[in-house]
């Protein structure tokens, strides 16, 4: 249950530049993930998906936000029939879930073209995965 945590590096000269950290490691053959954290590389993959995240999750927030404003205030709007029992609320609940879809498979395909690549560097530098 008592895992031995190694101290993180105290001086900088003991930190990874990014060129690679697989042998900054404690003995039981882990990377050293206080160099990984410091390295250009991690802080490139948090940049690209913090550029993502921030923006989709503002955008989905205040798309949100206006279907529980409407819901709230506009009910002549939202009770408006388009076609038989089918209202304009209805038709801007089911879009919550298909922006929820669409914001989920564009994430995937960022992910797939910018991030997993930048996940495969830092593997490779922290010699995650050699046998």
């Amino acid at each position: 249950m008592n895992k031995s945590v190694r101290p993180p590096a105290s001086w900088p000269s003991e930190r990874a530049t990014g060129t690679g950290f697989a042998d900054r490691g404690d003995d039981i053959g882990e990377p050293d993930f206080e160099a990984i954290q410091q390295s250009p590389e991690f802080k490139l993959l948090r940049r690209r998906l913090l550029w993502f995240i921030f923006p989709m999750s503002a955008f989905f927030l205040c798309w949100y936000m206006t279907f529980v404003l409407f819901s709230a205030y506009a009910h002549d709007f939202m009770s408006r029939k388009l076609f038989g029992a089918v209202n304009t609320g209805t038709v801007f609940g089911l879009l919550q879930f298909v922006t929820t879809m669409a914001i989920v498979l564009t994430y995937r395909r960022f992910a797939r073209k910018k991030l997993d690549p930048q996940v495969d560097t830092i593997h490779e530098l922290a010699g995650v995965g050699k046998e």
